[in-house]
């Protein structure tokens, strides 16, 4: 019987494969070239986009009005009725009017504002009032409402010694808060507010980071 039967089962060496050198690198990159994933999720973030519902509904109404009037003339012209006024009116007008009439040049900047306007809603995400978070999953967005963000920060900043109100205010960019302390040095109490908010904010878990902005003041006497 060799020594290696004589072994127990639980102590027996197992066999081990050899690696080439270079084989394991090549299998697992270093950690530092991959990149973090709030760092990625952090680039991918994008706001969220609006339906647009109300001016989508006045453009289709007016549009449907219109189409409408002018496919009814056109049929009562076609079935040898006279055309309504206004369309016989505006046929003269055209004719008439030169290009630089301030009645054509009005008409020609209302219809300029208002496309430039549909423009500016089509390229635009809108939805200002939510900030979009870090997602927690691939397929998962959330967003919070600046509202209740500013609620969050204001109730933070009241647990601050010293601190008798405050008024909160966010933006997509900044939250700004506008405290008053009746009691505690001032720069004490904003340097607890600079800490207590800006952990506030890091708690939210907003895609993009909000420049935070205090100010102090003593209350007005009366």
């Amino acid at each position: 019987m060799s020594d290696e039967d004589a072994e127990p089962a639980a102590t027996r060496r197992l066999p081990t494969l050899d690696k080439t050198p270079g084989e394991a690198d090549a299998a697992t990159p270093p950690a530092a070239d991959a990149p973090s994933p709030d760092t990625a999720d952090h680039e991918r973030v994008r706001r969220f986009w609006s339906v647009r519902r109300v001016p989508a509904a006045l453009v289709a109404l007016v549009l449907l009005a219109a189409a409408g009037l002018l496919l009814y003339d056109v049929a009562a012209v076609r079935a040898d009725r006279p055309a309504m006024a206004w369309r016989r009116r505006l046929a003269r007008e055209l004719a008439t009017r030169h290009l630089d009439n301030p009645w054509v040049l009005g008409a020609a900047v209302v219809a300029l504002v208002l496309g430039i306007w549909l423009f500016v809603l089509a390229v635009t995400p809108g939805l200002r009032q939510v900030l979009p978070m870090r997602p927690a999953a691939p397929d998962l967005r959330a967003g919070l409402d600046r509202a209740a963000a500013a609620l969050v920060l204001r109730d933070r900043a009241m647990e601050v010694a010293g601190v008798q109100s405050v008024r909160m205010a966010v933006s997509r960019r900044k939250a700004k808060a506008h405290c008053v302390s009746h009691f505690r040095e001032l720069d004490e109490v904003r340097a607890d507010l600079d800490t207590s908010l800006a952990e506030g904010l890091r708690q939210l878990g907003l895609a993009h980071e909000l420049r935070l902005t205090v100010d102090v003041r003593r209350p007005k006497k009366r």
